[in-house]
């Protein structure tokens, strides 16, 4: 792990709302902060407003944090939440449709449909798929939840839904009818409820759901939702994830080349293949020898470090402009041993929230000797969801973070 921890997201996000408290406007840190922060936890925001309270900074009334709040700390916290579940569970498709939502709030916050109609409606017409999620929560999460005794939805929420969709249509037949100061007048108040809407979900809906349904009902309620549809532009994938069933291999004799490992998906069989597989191992799809898996280490523009379930390391990569250096004496020592006391906290609390299951990866960036760096920690775990160790990453991502617009041709000439 990295020697070199971030600031507080708690220390930056407060100082953003006491700058707004106190008359400022703090665009440059506002754009700083949704470019760096990928995800925030409930606690996390508790933490920056008791901060502020004791302060004495009133914040409540305050219509630049209000926006503020629900147009980047809401998708932060979305972000924290969809990372919980895997690809394809209803919950997080419904949280990535949250997230959508939110995206499209601040894009139509930014056109005056009496200037930009065309593009206002395409906005309009792509939020107004948020039918389909309503649909989806009233004809199967919601009969879920009352075989479990939970109707609080179907009666009040849907009510919520039908609210809604009235409003829209009233916004569709003024923008029919051209009268565009009556959208600009009413489209506010829609951006709002559906804003308390998606609080509603994420604050009680699905987290209660979570723990009222089994996992069976969740693999059901996938099933069923393909037959209405999602707002999101591509398909989510199958919950569970799909494997593929194990083929038997036709015995081979014992003087032949010896059989590479197999870990999960077929090999072809070796007749089939263009190159020798001996002395190499099948992956999860392919084969590579040792020399080629140290090339693809060396080469990628990434240090990787390995720590083992017992808190060993065991692998670093060996690239020739790693961010933060590695010696071979690093092999097999525990992983607390290897960072400053001031980092050692935090290192620690990461294994423990990994270990527990309650987290799945961490993230921090910092400037170092004018360049940005990215550190990035993910827990490891088999498929019986077992901890295995943690993968640290870090790259230098100064380059990446200035790129813009597009290049579609090769500049080598």
């Amino acid at each position: 792990m990295s020697e070199f921890l971030t600031e507080s997201k708690v220390e930056y996000l407060t100082d953003i709302i006491r700058q707004m408290c106190t008359g400022g406007n703090p665009e440059k840190e506002v754009e700083q902060f949704i470019d760096s922060c990928e995800s925030l936890t409930g606690d996390e925001v508790t933490e920056v407003f008791n901060q502020l309270g004791r302060e004495n900074l009133r914040y409540e009334n305050n219509d630049q944090v209000i926006n503020f709040y629900h147009t980047v700390i809401d998708e932060k916290l979305a972000s924290h939440s969809l990372n919980q579940f895997a690809p394809g569970h209803p919950v997080r498709v419904y949280l990535e449709e949250n997230r959508l939502q939110r995206k499209l709030f601040k894009e139509a916050s930014k056109l005056d449909p009496r200037q930009d109609k065309e593009q206002f409606l395409t906005v309009f017409n792509k939020l107004c798929t948020v039918e389909l999620h309503f649909v989806r929560k009233e004809n199967q999460l919601f009969p879920m939840l009352e075989k479990h005794g939970w109707d609080s939805p179907s009666k009040n929420m849907w009510a919520f839904h039908d609210d809604i969709r009235a409003e829209l249509k009233k916004v569709r037949q003024a923008l029919e009818a051209d009268d565009l100061d009556l959208v600009v007048k009413m489209f506010p108040y829609v951006v709002s409820e559906m804003q308390r809407l998606i609080g509603v979900e994420e604050e009680r809906l699905l987290p209660n759901a979570m723990n009222m349904l089994e996992e069976s009902e969740w693999e059901d309620m996938r099933l069923g939702d393909e037959e209405i549809g999602w707002m999101l532009d591509q398909t989510p994938p199958p919950y569970p994830a799909v494997t593929e069933a194990p083929e038997v291999e036709e015995e081979v004799a014992e003087e032949e080349a010896p059989k590479p490992r197999r870990m999960k998906s077929t090999p072809k069989r070796k007749k089939d293949l263009p190159f020798s597989i001996e002395n190499a191992d099948h992956f999860d799809e392919g084969y590579l020898t040792p020399e080629q898996v140290n090339f693809i280490f060396k080469f990628l523009p990434v240090d990787i470090t390995y720590v083992n379930e017992d808190d060993r390391v065991v692998f670093y990569n060996r690239g020739d402009d790693r961010v933060f250096p590695r010696s071979a004496n690093i092999i097999g020592r525990e992983v607390k041993f290897c960072h400053p006391p001031k980092s050692v906290d935090q290192v620690l609390r990461i294994l423990e929230e990994f270990k527990a299951g309650t987290q799945d990866h961490a993230d921090f960036w910092i400037n170092m000797r004018g360049r940005f760096i990215h550190i990035r920690y993910f827990a490891v775990r088999d498929e019986q969801k077992n901890y295995r160790g943690v993968i640290e990453m870090s790259q230098d991502v100064t380059e990446i973070r200035a790129l813009e617009g597009e290049q579609r041709l090769l500049d080598w000439d």
